[in-house]
């Protein structure tokens, strides 16, 4: 599991990550800008985010992320007022928890938000069409049972239209869920990583064009 830690003291991430990592969480990055979470939070399996952040409000980085994703959320704050506590579970947090934090309850708190997360998640995990197979739990995919070496982003653009297979999914969905809400509809970067996406499959009409509007898997 990758854990990404959203805090701009670097003493407190640099301990609660030192923590995590004595704990089993061997994937623990460190972000310390809001903005830097809403571009990147495909990459992770959870999130402990501080609200006081130099560049967003956390509540507002909590909110604008709900819009995109359910990954588990666990703010981290040194405000523990119940009206804080509140705020912070309608804006879509997970779990709060007050610093300094007891790392062990972190550590279990995480493992319980992301076990229940997963046990949500939909049975339908294997997608299939033709001879190319889609795994969403192990982030693989295979074409004519050989394994396809995908980027980060080239396997996030998959799994968006997997997601949806056999209904076109327009471009701004596409690159809100893979690059985040502030990335323009007219980003280059899609058509860079959809090209790349078709080469490696090299399965034409796999992924169709809707000109004008974004694109569908077939079945």
């Amino acid at each position: 599991m990758r854990v990404v830690v959203v805090e701009d003291d670097a003493g407190m991430a640099e301990a609660v990550i030192d923590g995590l990592r004595e704990h089993g969480f061997g994937a623990v990055d460190h972000l310390s800008h809001g903005l830097d979470l809403l571009t990147s939070y495909t990459a992770y399996d959870a999130v402990i985010l501080d609200l006081g952040l130099p560049d967003l409000n956390g509540y507002l980085v909590l909110r604008q992320l709900r819009k995109v994703s359910d990954i588990p959320v666990v703010v981290l704050t040194a405000e523990g007022d119940e009206s804080a506590v509140v705020s912070c579970l309608r804006a879509g947090a997970d779990d709060y928890m007050v610093k300094p934090p007891r790392i062990g309850e972190l550590a279990a708190r995480l493992e319980s938000i992301t076990r229940r997360w997963r046990a949500a998640e939909p049975e339908q995990a294997v997608v299939v069409s033709g001879d190319v197979t889609v795994n969403l739990t192990t982030r693989s995919i295979e074409v004519a049972g050989e394994p396809i070496s995908l980027t980060q982003k080239e396997f996030a653009v998959c799994r968006v239209l997997v997601e949806h297979v056999g209904v076109p999914v327009g471009r701004d969905k596409i690159i809100t869920e893979v690059w985040g809400a502030r990335t323009p509809p007219n980003s280059r970067s899609l058509d860079v990583h959809m090209g790349a996406l078709r080469a490696k499959l090299n399965r034409p009409g796999l992924i169709v064009t809707i000109h004008g509007f974004g694109y569908r898997w077939s079945r």
